[in-house]
């Protein structure tokens, strides 16, 4: 097993932590986590593709070891956040690779997609929602409501979200047997939500989210007039991103591959083997 080396860059005056693995010159594979966790959801999928690809998993700002700058110093945005994703690729020197979205890493990875500075390879999305047919309720009820209307009467169902009951059923929902998932990944992600000012990172990307349903169009038509290789491997139980959302890709993508787990919102906790498996036959069919 190739090691995991932990490395952090400073990207338009911001520290960007990322993973890295895997050998140079290798078809590179970027992983992008979701809320509210971090490169941390891939510590064994890392390894698990490193002996064929050189894998990146950065932590977004505000989220794991990246920085975590006040709301008043910096602004947080979907935009911003892919704006240093990028910067980190380019101080890489890394302009075509593919790469796996989950959560709010799809939204920050769509905008590295149809940015003309790279070529994207291939699209592994996990959770990775593109469509409106993806959005689960209740759980994106008090979100939208708080993101079309933030006040008083809707911030407090949007603070629900970054409860710790809600952090762990995050990772729990959906899986058929709750002892594969670690507790320390909701710990950790729990620990890091309820640093001082972090409440407020994450209610401005509440708000912010609407700007991702806005590119959804353009996205679209790119996947109609590029048809780049997309395979989607999402636990048909995830009550944040259902699968409707998985098999919405295959309407603008004839070869869309398409895997629903019998898994919840974190699928890699419950089914690394089989997740792993998927994007090695994949991975090996597309980018030969």
């Amino acid at each position: 097993m190739l090691p995991t080396r932990h490395n952090t860059a400073i990207i338009n005056g911001q520290e960007v932590f990322y993973r890295e693995a895997g050998p140079n010159g290798a078809p590179v594979v970027l992983l992008l986590h979701g809320f509210p966790s971090s490169s941390h959801m891939f510590r064994h999928l890392i390894p698990a593709l490193a002996d064929d690809y050189h894998v990146i998993a950065t932590d977004h700002i505000g989220y794991g070891h990246s920085a975590m700058p006040k709301v008043d110093t910096f602004d947080y945005t979907f935009d911003n956040l892919a704006r240093l994703t990028a910067g980190l690729l380019d101080h890489l020197g890394i302009d075509r690779f593919a790469i796996y979205v989950h959560d709010y890493g799809a939204p920050i990875g769509w905008r590295l997609v149809l940015d003309p500075s790279y070529d994207i390879s291939a699209i592994i999305s996990q959770s990775g929602n593109a469509y409106m047919e993806g959005f689960a309720t209740p759980f994106w009820d008090d979100l939208f409501a708080y993101a079309n209307n933030p006040g008083r009467d809707t911030e407090p169902g949007a603070r629900a979200k970054l409860s710790p009951s809600t952090t762990r059923w995050q990772y729990e929902n959906g899986a058929t047997d709750a002892s594969l998932v670690s507790p320390d990944t909701w710990t950790l992600d729990q620990l890091l939500l309820e640093r001082p000012g972090n409440d407020e990172i994450q209610l401005a990307l509440f708000r912010d989210y609407p700007t991702n349903i806005d590119g959804y169009p353009t996205l679209q038509e790119y996947f109609r007039t590029s048809q780049v290789p997309l395979l989607a491997v999402w636990g048909e139980r995830d009550e944040i991103f259902g699968p409707d959302g998985a098999r919405a890709f295959s309407r603008d993508l004839k070869d869309a591959e398409v895997h629903l787990l019998p898994a919840g919102h974190f699928a890699l906790e419950t089914h690394l083997d089989a997740i792993s498996g998927y994007i090695h036959g994949f991975l090996g069919r597309v980018l030969t």
